[in-house]
Formats: structure tokens, sequence, C-alpha cells
């Protein structure tokens, strides 16, 4: 989509996004113009997880197969600048002295922290973690997984440690080091210093020199390796970037925000919804509220807290599916639209969510504990989840501007999420504010600006967005209907979390 905007170059110029997903990756082609961004999906690949006796793990040599189709696709389309490459956060890749992957990296949906990781905040000290990393408590982080791992003969075998977008660029490039925004969210990055804690991975006996050099967003990684460069038909120069390499780091770098006041949601697997600050928030009621402290660009601090996403909604069509009734999300969303609002509620960030066997079962076990009837139809099922989605935006983002001290008079909700024009409206409704959705392909754009601004093609982080809204679809959305009702409903989620969930249990 062109704008009438100054030009913020004199000739397009192409960057290749690698953006991988839970489910999936793909290849994303941004050409930036004469004050233009427009962008191709080129190549779209499935990330299937494996299931095997060691547990639930990532294909990981899979996903590079993927990435280096991609990049044939890409430079089908002209003359690629550069590449970036961007994927969730937490999990990793151990290599052993001569640089060999150890084994396929655990997936964190897998179960063996679940128990550990409450062992772990007890033996170093949850205001201790909190204090030093700023990191919200999930039972996957990375400092959990690898206490996990402790012992094991990979970690043992182990000389270094990389995340998943870092051993990806690895494999393109052959350089090793961490970007900043995807380590930040391993439990294992100083919030004050911005470098690796030493005294916490002594605390869960983790060999620091596992740790590589870290390096910001914008930083070059190096150049494509010889084979792989004639596996992609990519010229050998061709740079590779250190974009903002956790997913969620890359959207908000592209949420289109001008002036204060904005917060965002990044929807998509996850809800992400918080504040953009320029420092941590390390105070023992923001531990309390399980807000995190991530890096963003330029400094910048992610205040957000994770909330379960179209995850829950995805899992609702997996195992109808399975069951023989395929249902097309479509048609789920205008029966949704049609079911009683608020007839019932979930709390979006129980921890029976994370990874049920049957997720409908799931929901309807867990409304009976808020005093809702139990939905039983499609379209019922899936009106719970989005109005407890747009529950949990409302209490999130009015926790954090608390706890920040900020005044939000905004909502941007970013990702494939934005495309839900009901999820879009009932937040907007919820929270009392209007709602600016899109772009839908934040992530990617994120990823493109970044490779664009080392190139002196965009200048800073208030210029990259004012490009996104001169350039990308937006749309806008007004509260409707009586504000009550939200708050009548998030009395009755509050009272329903003091009902045990089994008897004699403190849940």
């Amino acid at each position: 989509m062109t704008s009438t905007t100054p030009p913020y170059s004199t000739d397009p110029s192409a960057f290749a996004a690698v953006d991988i997903g839970a489910t999936s990756g793909r290849v994303i082609v941004g050409a930036l113009g004469r004050g233009s961004l427009d962008l191709t999906e080129v190549h779209r690949f499935p990330n299937t997880p494996l299931r095997l006796p060691t547990g639930l793990h990532w294909n990981v040599p899979g996903l590079f197969q993927g990435v280096v189709e991609g990049l044939r696709s890409a430079g089908r389309t002209g003359r690629i600048a550069s590449v970036g490459i961007d994927t969730w956060a937490v999990d990793y890749g151990l290599l052993d002295a001569d640089g060999a992957l150890l084994g396929l990296p655990h997936h964190y949906r897998d179960d063996r922290t679940r128990d550990l990781a409450e062992q772990v905040r007890e033996q170093v000290g949850a205001p201790r973690l909190y204090g030093t990393t700023g990191i919200q408590h999930l039972p996957f982080n990375t400092v959990f997984q690898l206490a996990a791992a402790r012992g094991s003969a990979q970690l043992e075998a182990a000389r270094t440690l990389l995340l998943i977008p870092d051993l990806l660029t690895y494999w393109l490039t052959g350089t090793v080091a961490a970007e900043v925004t995807n380590a930040s969210t391993t439990g294992l990055l100083d919030a004050r210093t911005g470098g690796w804690s030493q005294d916490i991975a002594a605390a869960i006996g983790l060999d620091a020199g596992l740790l590589p050099p870290l390096r910001e967003p914008g930083t070059p990684a190096g150049a494509l390796l010889p084979h792989v460069a004639a596996a992609t038909g990519l010229p050998s120069d061709t740079p590779v970037v250190a974009v903002a390499s956790h997913d969620t780091a890359s959207a908000v770098a592209a949420v289109p925000v001008t002036g204060s006041g904005g917060a965002y949601i990044s929807c998509g697997t996850w809800s992400l919804a918080g504040l953009e600050l320029d420092a941590p928030v390390l105070t023992e009621e923001s531990r309390a509220a399980n807000f995190t402290n991530e890096r963003g660009i330029d400094g910048t601090v992610r205040y957000l807290r994770n909330i379960m996403g179209m995850w829950l909604i995805e899992e609702c069509r997996r195992t109808w599916a399975a069951r023989g009734r395929p249902l097309d999300l479509s048609a789920l969303l205008a029966a949704a639209a049609q079911a009683e609002p608020l007839a019932a509620l979930i709390d979006a960030d129980a921890p029976e969510f994370l990874a049920p066997s049957d997720m409908p079962a799931a929901i309807a076990e867990h409304s009976v504990h808020t005093g809702s009837r139990p939905p039983t139809e499609p379209g019922a099922v899936i009106r719970c989840v989005l109005d407890s989605l747009a529950l949990a935006h409302r209490r999130v983002l009015r926790r954090a501007a608390e706890l920040a001290g900020r005044e939000i008079t905004r909502v941007h909700i970013v990702g494939g999420g934005s495309r839900n024009a009901l999820l879009c409206q009932l937040t907007s409704d919820a929270t009392g504010l209007p709602v600016v959705a899109g772009p839908t392909e934040a992530t990617a754009i994120g990823n493109i600006l970044v490779q664009a601004r080392t190139r002196g093609l965009v200048g800073d982080l208030a210029e990259m967005r004012q490009l996104v809204a001169d350039t990308q679809q937006l749309r806008h959305y007004r509260p409707q209907g009586d504000g009550r009702v939200w708050e009548a409903a998030e009395r009755r989620l509050a009272a329903g979390a003091r009902r045990p969930l089994v008897p004699g249990s403190d849940r």
C-alpha cells in the first residue's frame, strides 16, 4: 500500500524476513520504496513438533530446510539486500565443542519443568530471580529448562547455548551470538545491566561459559556461508542481520503508535499485552502481578504479561477435527457473534490451558468454577474464549498502567488476532478504550524495518512506526454498550478464582 508521504528511500530495496511461529514458518519479502512498504509472502512451511521418548521437541533441522527453501524463493523475486530471523522465545539448542547440535531442542510445552520450576523458585528465591531479571514466572522459562537439564549428558557435553533464532542464524552464517531481545526472556539476563547474570547462572549450577556474547538488533551477523549461498541461489555476500529476534519484540517495533498513551496487544498463539517503557519495573508489586520486563529495540522495555491467545481457539478446532467435525474459523466466529455474551467465562491465564489433551473439555470444566453454565456448542465455546480474552486484556492493561504509573488512552492490537473483528470490538468494549487493529504482519514488518534501518533507509523508532501508520491498513473500533457489564464479569471471575478447583486444594 503506497502513501503520499515523502520518500523514505530513492529506489526500492527488498529484505527477506524469516518469521517462525509455533505452528508454521514463512519467508516474507518486504520492499521499501517511495513512501511505501509492500509485503509478499514467498514461502510457508509447517512447524510440527515431534513427540519422542525424551519428550516434546522442535524439528529444528526441518525448520532450517524451510528457511533455505524460503530464501531460494525470496531470491527469485530480485535482489535481496539482507536477511533477518525471528522466532518464539525461551527454547534453545546446545552445541558441542565442534559446533554440532546435541539433540533436538525441547518444546516449551513439554512438561518436564512443570514441578521443577517451583522448586527452583524456592531454591533461588522468587524475589531474587525477579529483582535480577525482571522476568515473569512461566514454568517453561529457559532458566527452568536448564535446571531440568542438570546432570544430563547433553548439558555436560555442551560448550555453547543458542536460542532458536540464534541457532538458525549460526547455521546460515557460522557466527555465534545471542540477540538481546530474545536473551532477555531467558531469566538469565540482568534487567539493569543488560548483561548475562553470573549470579543467577551460578544459583542454578549453570556454567556461564555456555552463554554466548550478546548483540543488539541491527547488528550484522555475517554473510551467508558458501554452501548456504549455493543452496539458496543468493549471492555469497548477502548479509544476515540480527533483528529483534523475539517475534514479539519485532511485532512491538511495528506497532503504529504515535504520541503517548498507547498500549499494545500482540495477539497470536499468545496475547502479549502491555506497555513500552524506558526502564524496567522491578518492584515487589510487579513481581506479585507476574509482569515481565523484556528488552525491545533501542533499549526499550516491553512491560507485559502473557495471556493465552488464539491457541485456545486453535486447540478447540484441532480437538473437534480429530473427532470428525472440522469447523471453519469464519463460521465459528459468526456463531460466536450470535452466542449469548458473557454467559460463560474462564481465566485465560489458568495453567490447565497450557497443553490440555481436550481443550473444549478443559474450558467447560474451568467455566464451572467461575459460576458459569459450561458451554457445549462450538459457537458458545468460542464466545466464551473471546469474552474471556477481552476480559484478560482489560485486566492486564489496567494493572500494567497502575504498576508503571502510566495512563492508557488507546490500545493497539497487532498480529493475527487483529483480523478478528469480534475480539477487537470486545476488547474495546471491555477496556472502554478505542482500539486500533493492525498491522496483521507486524512481526515481519518489524523484522524488515530493523534490516532497512541498518542500511540507512529509515530512521529512528518513531520514524519506523510512522511508516507503518502511513502504509498499512488499520481498522478502528470504539467502545459500545454498558461498561458495567464487564465490571460485573470481572467480579464473577475473581469470585471463581477463590473457589477451589479440587476439594481441599488451595486453588
